[in-house]
């Protein structure tokens, strides 16, 4: 009796160990798929001096939500060489070269992954950005006393919608790369404004040097000058180009 006691229990064990042995290979089986979070620095948007992190999460078989942030501290233009070509006018160019600029954005998206799982191969992302952009710096015109500056400042806000294409690598177990790139289109509106005394000269030689904005392409502007100073209402279309290389890291 005390041998088929011995022998029962050992059986019980065995199958007990067995049982243990087949969940754990189970589970590590899915290591590789079980991350449903992941969080994101997009190393490319340093070379704009902009910040950009990201948070994903899936929700669904293949889809997954996300929500950037992206902020940049002040400073100067970047890439002045485009953005000299994009307004187009080497006057109206010359006139705010010297602004600096910061700005702040959130970034909502979707994504949904083309192969077999989520944070992995390719996938497309419908998107909207809501950004906004202070700008400072001085506004050079002319008159007849010579070369002059307005100083200006004030807030542009955007609000954008697009599509990225990308794809996901991983790297290691927790680590991945994100490489991605779309198209996004929207609108701009904002004000920057200044105080300074003008007298009847600087005043039409403001308002001519403001006419040079009028070229700027899909904006429109409207400014109104006084013996106090200026202020210049911002309206118009904001087509783009978003992209970036981010690491990842799932957890």
């Amino acid at each position: 009796m005390k041998q088929n006691f011995s022998n029962l229990l050992k059986v019980l064990i065995l199958t007990g160990f067995s049982f243990y042995a087949k969940q754990s290979l189970a589970q590590d089986s899915k290591s590789g798929t079980v991350f449903k979070n992941q969080v994101k620095m997009n190393v490319a948007a340093l070379v704009l001096k902009n910040f950009s992190f990201q948070y994903q999460r899936e929700v669904a078989n293949k889809i997954a939500v996300g929500l950037g942030v992206r902020f940049a501290p002040e400073s100067t233009l970047p890439f002045q060489g485009q953005i000299e070509s994009l307004v187009n006018n080497q006057q109206a160019y010359s006139r705010i070269k010297n602004f600096k600029t910061g700005n702040f954005a959130i970034t909502p998206e979707v994504r949904f992954y083309l192969g077999k799982q989520a944070f992995k191969g390719f996938y497309l992302a419908p998107f909207a950005s809501f950004s906004n952009f202070n700008a400072s710096g001085p506004f050079l015109f002319q008159s007849t006393q010579g070369d002059l500056e307005m100083p200006l400042k004030g807030n542009i806000k955007t609000v954008t919608g697009g599509l990225y294409i990308g794809s996901e690598f991983n790297l290691a177990k927790r680590i991945g790369l994100d490489v991605f790139i779309g198209p996004n289109y929207g609108s701009l509106s904002g004000t920057i404004a200044g105080t300074k005394t003008l007298n009847n000269d600087e005043q039409n030689g403001l308002r001519n040097g403001l006419n040079d904005l009028e070229k700027i392409p899909m904006i429109d502007t409207k400014y109104t000058v006084t013996g106090d100073g200026a202020s210049v209402d911002l309206d118009g279309n904001w087509p783009g180009l978003r992209g970036g290389i981010s690491v990842s890291f799932k957890f």
